[in-house]
């Protein structure tokens, strides 16, 4: 099948320069209307009292439990760290205290398929030269007022780890992000510095094969962004967002894309997988 780039040679200069690119009005107002309603319905089917976790980038506790790693062919909730009181109960409802869901959201909603497989996402991806692109995780990140938790510096590669390196994320905000309530912030050209850590799956968990390094904030930049905006990231580069104290939340839709023609998907990522996903498209 042939598929047309949707982007421009200056777009895709400062991606590749830059490490990102936003591209505005990606989603429409029906679109972004469409998968904030249905993740209400899937937060209202949501019994917390069967199963659930915790996210957190700062306490990895959660990546020793089954719950995690069944969630890479699954739709998972995960609450807040601090959606908790000492009692071990809810502070609040479970809609304003959820971290996330994922991870297979993309594969196993319909919605949420039909979105992520449409033309658009095949265009973007296309013109970043992935030859048979495949989403191997999606989430709903809702960044909750008041205990949308910190996201601490990181880079995709490191989670999402492919020989060749060749991960791209593709964040959908379905709010208006801001600095008020937890935007994404970025080292500019950093990519270009290589891959400086990852998060190896090993018998005793997950580890990371490597301390974090140091970073200065005043290098970083804020990237604000308005709803229906996507923001797509090369994998070495290194964003963070900070938590979210304001009374609004910030809720965004990301995916997560690597290339299956001659990249080698690690054995030691922490999603292991029967079966990959479904290509987005397949060039010839």
């Amino acid at each position: 099948m042939g598929i047309t780039g949707s982007l421009t040679p200056d777009q895709l200069q400062f991606f590749h320069s830059q490490g990102y690119l936003v591209i505005e009005s990606f989603a429409n107002e029906d679109e972004i209307r469409g998968l904030r309603k249905r993740m209400d319905e899937l937060l209202n089917q949501f019994d917390c009292s069967v199963s659930s976790s915790i996210f957190s980038t700062k306490n990895q506790k959660h990546t020793t439990d089954n719950y995690f790693f069944e969630s890479a062919e699954k739709i998972s909730f995960f609450f807040e760290e601090k959606a908790f009181g000492d009692d071990g109960k809810l502070k609040q409802p479970k809609e304003l205290s959820i971290n996330k869901v994922g991870h297979a959201l993309h594969e196993l909603d319909p919605l949420y398929r039909e979105f992520t497989y449409s033309s658009k996402f095949s265009s973007l991806v296309s013109s970043l030269g992935y030859k048979r692109p495949v989403v191997m995780q999606s989430m709903y990140i809702f960044k909750q007022p008041g205990i949308g938790g910190e996201v601490v510096p990181h880079q995709d590669n490191s989670f999402v780890y492919t020989d060749p390196q060749s991960c791209t994320g593709l964040w959908i905000a379905l709010e208006d992000s801001t600095t008020v309530n937890g935007c994404l912030w970025a080292i500019p050209g950093s990519h270009k510095n290589g891959l400086v850590r990852r998060f190896i799956r090993g018998e005793n968990g997950i580890t990371f094969d490597q301390p974090s390094p140091s970073y200065e904030q005043k290098d970083f930049v804020s990237i604000e962004m308005k709803a229906g905006s996507l923001i797509a990231i090369h994998g070495d580069l290194i964003h963070q967002s900070f938590e979210n104290l304001s009374s609004k939340s910030r809720h965004a839709y990301s995916l997560h894309v690597v290339e299956s023609d001659g990249c080698k998907w690690a054995k030691d990522n922490w999603i292991q997988r029967e079966k990959m996903p479904e290509p987005l498209y397949v060039l010839p």
